[in-house]
C-alpha cells in the first residue's frame, strides 16, 4: 500500500531531504488534498512540531477532517493523542517520547525505552489508534526531529514496543528525500521484527520498490517522489 504523505513546516507543505535541507513546497492545500482523497491512510507530519519550533495545529485540524490521516510530529502525552483523535484523526503517531532514558532514581524495564509510557498510551488511546514511529540514522534511532539519536538499533526498540500499538513507522534518515531508493535488505529485517503493521519510508523512487515491498507484507510513505512528479499518485 502505497501512503502519500503531508509534511507541514511554516504553514506550507514542505519536501526535506534527510530532515534538514529545504527541496519543495507548496502553498495549495486544495491541490493535494483532493490528490489524496482515493487513498485510504494518508501520513501527516507536524515537522515545526517535531522540531520543537512551534505547530501548525490550525492545518492539521483542517486536513485530518478532510482525509484519513495517521497524525505525528511532536506528541508527547497521552492528552496529545487524544486531542489529535478527537480533531479527526484515524490514528496517532509517536516517536521521541518513546526513547528517553531513565532517571538515576528511577527503575525502568528499559533504560532507553519507555516501556511503561508505551504501556499508559495503550491503555488510555487503545492499540489500533497507535503507530510507533521508529526512524533511524546510521544505524541507531534518531529522535527529535532526528537532531539527536538513541544507543538503539530499530530491531531491538521494534521487538520491545511490538505489544503496545497497531503499526511501526520506520524511516531511514540517511536516504530520505533522496530518491536513491529505499533498502530492502532493511524493510526485510524489520518485517522478521513484528507481526504488526510495518510502513517504511526514505528514499522511495518508483512503484517497483512499492511491489517489491508489498510481496514483503511491507507498506510505504511516500513524499518526494510524490511532489516531485517523478513517481504517479
Amino acid at each position: 500500500m502505497l501512503i502519500p504523505s503531508i509534511d507541514l513546516m511554516g504553514g506550507r507543505i514542505v519536501q526535506l531531504v534527510q530532515g534538514e535541507k529545504l527541496k519543495l513546497a507548496f502553498d495549495d492545500f486544495e491541490y493535494w488534498i483532493e490528490r489524496f482523497q482515493k487513498y485510504p491512510l494518508v501520513q501527516l507530519i507536524d515537522l515545526d512540531a517535531a522540531m520543537r519550533l512551534g505547530n501548525n495545529r490550525a492545518l492539521i485540524e483542517m486536513i485530518a477532517k478532510r482525509l484519513p490521516c495517521q497524525v505525528g510530529g511532536g506528541l508527547k502525552t497521552a492528552e496529545d493523542g487524544k486531542l489529535l483523535l478527537e480533531a479527526g484523526a484515524k490514528r496517532v503517531i509517536y516517536g521521541s517520547s518513546l526513547f528517553r532514558p531513565a532517571e538515576p532514581d528511577h527503575i525502568r524495564r528499559h533504560k532507553l525505552i519507555y516501556l511503561e509510557f508505551a504501556e499508559g498510551l495503550k491503555s488510555s488511546l487503545g492499540e489500533e489508534a497507535l503507530v510507533f514511529s521508529v526512524d533511524t540514522k546510521a544505524g541507531k534511532v534518531a529522535v527529535k526531529g532526528w537532531k539527536d539519536s538513541v544507543d538503539l538499533t530499530p530491531e531491538e526498540a521494534i521487538t520491545w514496543l511490538e505489544d503496545y500499538c497497531a503499526a511501526f513507522l520506520y524511516t531511514h534518515v540517511d536516504t530520505e528525500g533522496t530518491m536513491q531508493g529505499f533498502p530492502l535488505d532493511v524493510a526485510a529485517i524489520l518485517r522478521a521484527c513484528t507481526a504488526k503493521q510495518l510502513i517504511v519510508a526514505g528514499g522511495i523512487k518508483e512503484h517497483s520498490e512499492i511491489e517489491a515491498l508489498d510481496a514483503m507484507g511491507v507498506d510505504v510513505v511516500a513524499g518526494m517522489a510524490v511532489y516531485s512528479g517523478a513517481m504517479e499518485a
